[in-house]
């Protein structure tokens, strides 16, 4: 496992994470035995950095990882990275919706208090916003309350999830020094955050976290224009209508760029995240101990060359799937 430097925590993380939205709700049924045989198998292969949220069954990803984690014994070596819901519960972040609607102090403080007691710790390594609306920067006390939880020790750095495809609104809050970290979709698809937000975020050392990697099952290969999803899966709506269809049309395209040396869509996916140097980490979601091996075996120092990055431009899609 290869480590990337996180800046303003100053702490070296695993440039693969572990993402657990899966292991908590809206992916199909759960299986907690086989959670917990991942994230054990995780923290085996190498990996530090755990991403999960209140969000997730309210709790029980964290719940999950807590357990884990007091099983490993390994407290001291994970860096583990949470996220406070939008008061609202609306994703994305309503246009026009005020900061102290929806993330008020009080609000902020209930759910990280809520997130220590799953997580079974005394600290929270980074704790985010779950939305992000670039208005907010001067509204309310959100950013008040959450330095006021990192001078009593219950978390050590501040961070954003931005909604789904808008990197350019952290375009003002990166260099304000007042987050330590962007979480934001990147992929073969969505190379919007390469025009302006990662250099933004390397200029100004703020970890960039990269979540959907593989456009939620879509750049993985094992999906058909005939595949049906769980009646729980929440990416029936993702993918319903002809969505699906286009995808799998596109994906097909990425074959040509697989070699001996890169030998699967999965593999070429993360690579492409990996290659750019903003790039601290890159979570994708995981639920078998299998797709972590796979996962961890990517992490070798080895990046796409300039001439097929170059080449990947023609192929991104600008679309946005997610239900409003």
């Amino acid at each position: 496992m290869q480590y990337r430097f996180f800046e303003k925590a100053n702490i070296g993380i695993s440039e693969i994470g572990l993402g657990t939205w899966s292991m908590g709700n809206m992916w199909g049924p759960r299986n907690d035995p086989q959670a917990l045989q991942t994230i054990h198998k995780a923290f085996e292969r190498g990996i530090n950095f755990i991403d999960t949220a209140y969000a997730y069954g309210n709790g029980h990803s964290e719940s999950l990882i807590g357990r884990a984690i007091g099983e490993h014994k390994n407290r001291d070596k994970i860096f583990v990275a949470t996220k406070v819901p939008p008061k609202d519960h609306r994703w994305p972040a309503k246009v026009g919706s005020r900061a102290e609607e929806i993330f008020p102090g009080s609000w902020i403080r209930e759910i990280t208090e809520k997130s220590l007691k799953h997580l079974a710790t005394d600290h929270i390594d980074l704790q985010q916003l779950h939305v992000w609306a670039p208005n907010w920067l001067d509204q309310g006390d959100w950013l008040n309350e959450l330095r006021k939880l990192k001078e009593e020790g219950k978390i050590r750095s501040i961070g954003i999830s931005l909604n789904d495809h808008e990197p350019d609104t952290a375009l003002e809050i990166v260099p304000s020094g007042m987050i330590d970290s962007v979480q934001v979709i990147y992929n073969l698809f969505d190379q919007t955050p390469e025009e302006r937000l990662l250099t933004l975020c390397r200029e100004h050392k703020v970890a960039v976290i990269v979540r959907v990697p593989f456009d939620e099952g879509g750049l993985t290969g094992t999906l058909t224009p005939a595949t049906e999803f769980h009646k729980k899966d929440w990416r029936r709506y993702y993918f319903q209508g002809e969505r699906l269809k286009e995808t799998c049309e596109r994906v097909k395209k990425f074959q040509s760029f697989l070699t001996n040396e890169i030998k699967s869509l999965p593999e070429f996916a993360l690579r492409f995240c990996l290659s750019h140097p903003a790039v601290t980490t890159v979570i994708p979601g995981m639920r078998r101990p299998e797709h972590v091996e796979i996962n961890c075996a990517v992490s070798d120092g080895h990046t796409l060359p300039p001439e097929v990055l170059k080449k990947l431009k023609a192929h991104a899609w600008s679309r946005n799937f997610y239900p409003s």
